[in-house]
C-alpha cells in the first residue's frame, strides 16, 4: 500500500503535463518569473526605449536623394530602367489606341463574345450590360484607360509569376529561397509599393503598372507552383517510362495537369491587379482609380459613386468570366468549337466596322446619366438626416464618435500603457500557444522590428484599429455564417451580396463609410469590416457545412438539440476553418485600415500616405517596413501550423 501511495503523484503529475499548452504555460510562467522584474527594473514605462531605436533616415534620405539625381543621368536608368519605362508606356498606348478603335460597339460586343463562348448566353447577356452602364455613367474613356492598364499589368504579372511559379515548383531550394519574399509580398499593403517605383520611374503609368506587377505576381507563382507540385505521379511517372526529356514532360505533363490551378491564379491576379491599379491611380495611373481619388478628395461622394461602379462591374465580369473557363476545363470540347470562336471573331470585326463607317466610335455623351447630383443629394439627406439627431438611437457621426471613444481610444490606449517588453511577451505566448517555437519567434522579431525602426506608437494605434475591426468582423462574420451554414435560403440570399463585396476592390469600400461617418479611425475601421466580412462569412459557412454528417446523426440520436449540437459537435470540428477565417480576417483587415490613412486613419496608413505625397523614402518606406513586421506578427499570431490545424480537426 505504501508503494501504491508513494507512486500515485507521479503517476497524476505525467498526465497533466501530457498538455502540450499546460507545457507551454508553465514555461512561459517560468520565463516571465525570471524576466518581468529584470525588464520592470530596467524599462518600467511602456514606450520603447530610444537605446534600442535604430535611425534609418539618414540611410533612406541619401539613397533616395541619389535617385533623384541620376535617374536622367546614370546608365542603370538610361540603358535599362528607362527602356523598361518606355517599353510599358508604348504597350499601354497601343492597347489603349486599340480600343478607342474598336469603339464603344466594337469592345462591347467583345466582351460580350468572349463570355458567351467561356460562360454561356447568361453571363454574356450580363458581360455587354455591364460594359454599356459603364458608357452610361459617363465612364467610358476613364474605364478604356483602366482596361488598357489591366491588360498590361495582368499579362506581365502572369508571365512574372508563371516564371517564378516554375522556378519554385521544379526546385525545393528554389521554393524555399522564394516563400518568404512571396510571403512578404502578400503582406505588405499595396499603398507601400508605391513609393519605391515612384522614385525609380516617377509619377505616371510605368510606376503603376510596375506596382501594380508586384503586387499581383505572387498569387500566381503560388498558384502555379502548387499545381506543378501537386500533378499526380503516377501520370509523371508513366510519362517519364516513356523515355521523354524534363522540358517534355514539363509541357506534356506537369503544365496540362495543372492547368485548374494556372487559372485559379490567373482569376487571383486579375482581381489583385484591378485592386491595385485604382490604387495607382494616387501615383498617376489615370482612368477610373483617379476618378474616386479625386471625387475623394473633395468629399463628392456622387462622382466618387460613379468612378466607383464601373470598378465594381469589371470586376465582377472578369471574376465571373475567368471563373467560368476554370469549371469548364477537363470537359469535352464542343465539336465546333473552333468555328464558334471564328464567328465570334467576325462579329466582332462586323460591329467595330459598322461603329466606325456610323461615326460612332465615340460614347455619345446624350447618353451619358449624371448620377452625381441625385446621390449627392441623397448624400445631403442623409448629412442631415441620419448623420446626426437621429432620435433614440443616434445618427451615424453619433455611432463614429462613440466606436472612437468607447473602443478605439481605450484599446489604443491600454496598447500604450503596457511596457513595450510585456507587449512582446503576449505575442510569444499567443504565438506560442497556437503555434511552434519557431512561430513565436518570428512574431517576436517582427514585433520588435517595429520598435527599432522608431514607430513603436503609431504601430500599436494601427494595431488597436486592427484588433477593433477584427473583433467586430468576427461577430458579425461567425453568426452571419453560421445563419447562413443552418439554412440554404440564407445561403441563397448571402451568395450574390457577398459575391460583389468580395470582388469590389479596397478603394471602392471607402466612398459609401465616408458619406455616413465622415472622416476619421471610425470609418476606416468600418472599411476594412465591410471588405473582411465576406471573406469570414464564406470560409466559416464551408467549415460548417463540411462537418461529418455522421457526427451530426450520432449527436442528433443522443437526442441533442440545434443548439447543443453546434456547441458541442460542429463548432470543435469546424476548427480549423474557423483559424483560417480568423487568419484571413486579420490579413483583409489590415489591408484596409492602411488605406484608411486617406480618410483620416492615421497611424502607419498616414505615414505611407504622407511619405508618398511628399516623396519622402525614408518616412514611406519605414512605415512600409512596420506594416509588413505588422502583418508577419498577426499572421503568425493567428495562423496554427499544419500539425495543430490537423489535431484540432
Amino acid at each position: 500500500m505504501a508503494t501504491v501511495t508513494a507512486n500515485a503523484p507521479r503517476t497524476a503529475l505525467p498526465g497533466f503535463l501530457k498538455q502540450p499548452v499546460v507545457r507551454k504555460l508553465l514555461l512561459l510562467a517560468l520565463a516571465a518569473a525570471v524576466l518581468v522584474p529584470l525588464a520592470n527594473a530596467r524599462w518600467a514605462s511602456g514606450a520603447w526605449p530610444g537605446a534600442l531605436t535604430v535611425d534609418v533616415s539618414g540611410p533612406l534620405t541619401k539613397v533616395s536623394d541619389w535617385i533623384i539625381d541620376n535617374r536622367d543621368s546614370h546608365p542603370l536608368f538610361l540603358y535599362f530602367l528607362g527602356h523598361l519605362s518606355n517599353a510599358v508606356v508604348i504597350c499601354v498606348r497601343a492597347v489603349y489606341l486599340v480600343l478607342l478603335a474598336a469603339g464603344w460597339a466594337g469592345v462591347t460586343a467583345a466582351a460580350s463574345l468572349v463570355a458567351w463562348r467561356v460562360a454561356g448566353p447568361r453571363l454574356a447577356a450580363g458581360t455587354g450590360v455591364a460594359f454599356l452602364a459603364c458608357g452610361f455613367l459617363g465612364m467610358w474613356v476613364p474605364t478604356m484607360q483602366t482596361l488598357a492598364l489591366m491588360v498590361v499589368a495582368v499579362l506581365a504579372s502572369v508571365v512574372v509569376g508563371v516564371l517564378l511559379g516554375l522556378a519554385a515548383g521544379l526546385s525545393d531550394r528554389l521554393d524555399r529561397m522564394l516563400r518568404p519574399v512571396l510571403d512578404t509580398m502578400q503582406v505588405l499593403p499595396a499603398f507601400a509599393y508605391l513609393l519605391p517605383v515612384v522614385l525609380v520611374f516617377g509619377i505616371g503609368v510605368p510606376a503603376a503598372v510596375l506596382a501594380t506587377v508586384v503586387y499581383a505576381a505572387p498569387p500566381m507563382a503560388r498558384l502555379t507552383a502548387l499545381g506543378l507540385r501537386g500533378a499526380d505521379k503516377e501520370v509523371l511517372e508513366a510519362v517519364e517510362s516513356l523515355g521523354t526529356t524534363a522540358r517534355q514532360r514539363l509541357l506534356t505533363a506537369r503544365i496540362p495537369l495543372a492547368r485548374k490551378e494556372l487559372l485559379l491564379g490567373l482569376n487571383q491576379t486579375i482581381m489583385m491587379a484591378l485592386s491595385m491599379a485604382v490604387i495607382a491611380s494616387v501615383i498617376g495611373a489615370g482612368g477610373l482609380g483617379d476618378r474616386v481619388y479625386q471625387a475623394l478628395a473633395s468629399v463628392d461622394v456622387g462622382a466618387a459613386l460613379a468612378a466607383g461602379i464601373p470598378i465594381v462591374l469589371l470586376a465582377v465580369v472578369l471574376d465571373r468570366v475567368t471563373g467560368a473557363a476554370g469549371e469548364k476545363l477537363g470537359e469535352e470540347p464542343h465539336p465546333n468549337g473552333r468555328r464558334l470562336w471564328l464567328y465570334a471573331l467576325v462579329g466582332t470585326a462586323a460591329v467595330a466596322v459598322a461603329g466606325r463607317l456610323a461615326g460612332r466610335l465615340d460614347w455619345p455623351d446624350a447618353w451619358a446619366l449624371n448620377i452625381a447630383e441625385p446621390v449627392n443629394r441623397a448624400v445631403d439627406w442623409m448629412t442631415d438626416h441620419l448623420y446626426t439627431g437621429v432620435p433614440v438611437v443616434g445618427g451615424t457621426a453619433d455611432w463614429a464618435a462613440h466606436f472612437t471613444t468607447w473602443v478605439l481610444d481605450p484599446v489604443r490606449d491600454g496598447l500604450l500603457w503596457l511596457p513595450w517588453w510585456s507587449v512582446l511577451l503576449i505575442v510569444a505566448t499567443l504565438a506560442w500557444l497556437i503555434g511552434t517555437w519557431r512561430t513565436a519567434l518570428t512574431a517576436v522579431l517582427a514585433m520588435a522590428a517595429i520598435g527599432v525602426l522608431g514607430v513603436w506608437k503609431p504601430s500599436l494605434d494601427t494595431l488597436s484599429q486592427v484588433l477593433a475591426a477584427v473583433a467586430v468582423t468576427l461577430v458579425l462574420g461567425f453568426a452571419t455564417g453560421i445563419a447562413a451554414a443552418r439554412s440554404d435560403r440564407v445561403e441563397r440570399l448571402l451568395r450574390p451580396v457577398l459575391d460583389v463585396f468580395q470582388t469590389m476592390p479596397q478603394f471602392v469600400y471607402l466612398i459609401p463609410v465616408v458619406a455616413l461617418f465622415g472622416v476619421g479611425r471610425a470609418p476606416a475601421v468600418a472599411a476594412a469590416v465591410v471588405y473582411a466580412l465576406p471573406a469570414v462569412v464564406r470560409i466559416t459557412t464551408q467549415g460548417l457545412r463540411q462537418v461529418d454528417p455522421a457526427a451530426l446523426e450520432s449527436s442528433r440520436s443522443l437526442g441533442a438539440t440545434p443548439a447543443q449540437q453546434l456547441r458541442q459537435v460542429q463548432l470543435p470540428l469546424a476548427r480549423p476553418a474557423l483559424l483560417l477565417a480568423v487568419n484571413q480576417g486579420v490579413v483583409l483587415v489590415l489591408a484596409v485600415v492602411i488605406i484608411g490613412g486617406l480618410v483620416g486613419g492615421g497611424a502607419l496608413g498616414y505615414e505611407v500616405v504622407a511619405g508618398l505625397a511628399r516623396g519622402d523614402l525614408a518616412t514611406g518606406l519605414v512605415a512600409g517596413a512596420a506594416i509588413v513586421c505588422l502583418g508577419l506578427m498577426l499572421d503568425r499570431v493567428t495562423q496554427p501550423t499544419e500539425r495543430r490545424a490537423k489535431k484540432g480537426a
